[in-house]
């Protein structure tokens, strides 16, 4: 079977603490019930949880729909973003099954990074490292005002921007993050194709605004 891996990656720093980690919690077991009701998610999604504060850990490796139970996630300090990126390219490199000339591999990764903050730690030292795993959408969230827009372009051309990381916008943007994994499921299952690019992603909510 030729999964579709997830990688959902969450800033948990000090400054989501009260109503966005909520709002994060919901958003996560959001997205793991309404995948359980897509025959095609259900058939080939995999979702994995990483999070970061002052270190980036993964808290649920690659799972299937089914068996994913939605990860403890605790608000910590800083923004270790660059941590982030290197272990997120790690996890991929490791548990993406790679083509082989008797088999074929893994669809490739969605990506979705979301921050509400600026990086603490080198964050350009940790992209380099995850542009070398074989990646296919990445989408990083700007989650309200201090999350630096120009800085997330240069991790990926397809940012999108919550204008307040309260419970509304974190909420419209995980349903979007569903929907997303939802049509990237059943367009591999029909058309048997990679896919890559925001533009093949439905469009996102009038919440969520495109960087």
């Amino acid at each position: 079977m030729r999964r579709l891996p997830v990688y959902l990656v969450l800033d948990l720093s000090g400054s989501m603490h009260g109503e966005p980690i909520e709002a994060v919690r919901n958003g996560v077991q959001m997205v793991v019930s309404t995948l359980r009701s897509d025959p095609y998610a259900l058939e080939t999604a995999f979702l994995s949880v990483i999070a970061f504060d002052a270190q980036a850990r993964q808290l649920t490796p690659l799972t299937e729909v089914v068996n994913f139970q939605p990860p403890t996630l605790e608000v910590g300090t800083t923004t270790a973003l660059g941590d982030a990126l290197r272990l997120t390219g790690e996890c991929i490199e490791r548990e993406v099954r790679k083509t082989t000339p008797t088999e074929k591999g893994d669809w490739k990764p969605l990506v979705f990074l979301m921050t509400d903050g600026q990086p603490t730690d080198d964050w350009q030292a940790g992209l380099n490292a995850f542009r070398r795993a074989p990646t296919g959408t990445v989408i990083a969230c700007a989650a309200g005002p201090h999350a630096k827009v120009d800085l997330l372009k240069q991790i990926t051309e397809a940012v999108v921007v919550l204008d307040t990381a309260d419970a509304s916008a974190i909420g419209a943007f995980f349903k979007w993050v569903s929907a997303s994994v939802s049509a990237t499921s059943k367009r591999v299952d029909l058309n048997k194709r990679d896919t890559s690019g925001i533009s093949e992603l439905p469009p996102p909510p009038p919440q969520i605004t495109l960087a």
